[in-house]
């Protein structure tokens, strides 16, 4: 495993617990369900997909380095598809989306995107520099 690829993991994964925590901390705090809609699978598969979108980048960065800002886009275009394939459905039984349903994905989600735009960004400021 290269050890970018070790760093980053270690990174989304101690960032994405602390988010959680916090998370939950609130939910109590604010005496609301702390395990309900799909808060466990809404952190494993954001933190699932950021890593198989960081190692996409790595495996592709040779025969891609002009497009990589493209790759990356899409990576969130296939968050996106995840999030209408297995979340949505669920958040919609009742019409509606709840602010719990809502920060139940989308905090993970934006944790894991400026984790991910962080870290890309100083890799490939790196791979510029080297040129």
């Amino acid at each position: 495993m290269p050890r970018s690829l070790f760093k980053f993991s270690i990174l989304i994964v101690v960032i994405l617990a602390v988010t959680f925590t916090f998370h939950l901390t609130t939910l109590n705090y604010l005496d609301l369900p702390l395990y309900a809609d799909k808060i466990i699978e809404a952190y494993i598969i954001n933190a699932g997909l950021a890593i198989v979108i960081y190692i996409a980048m790595l495996a592709l960065k040779n025969r891609f380095q002009s497009q990589m800002g493209f790759l990356f886009m899409f990576g969130s275009a296939l968050k996106f598809l995840v999030f209408f394939i297995v979340f949505y459905p669920f958040y919609k039984l009742d019409d509606v989306i709840s602010r719990t349903e809502f920060f139940a994905f989308f905090l993970p989600y934006a944790t894991c995107l400026i984790i991910e735009t962080i870290s890309l960004s100083k890799w490939l400021n790196k791979v510029d520099s080297n040129k």
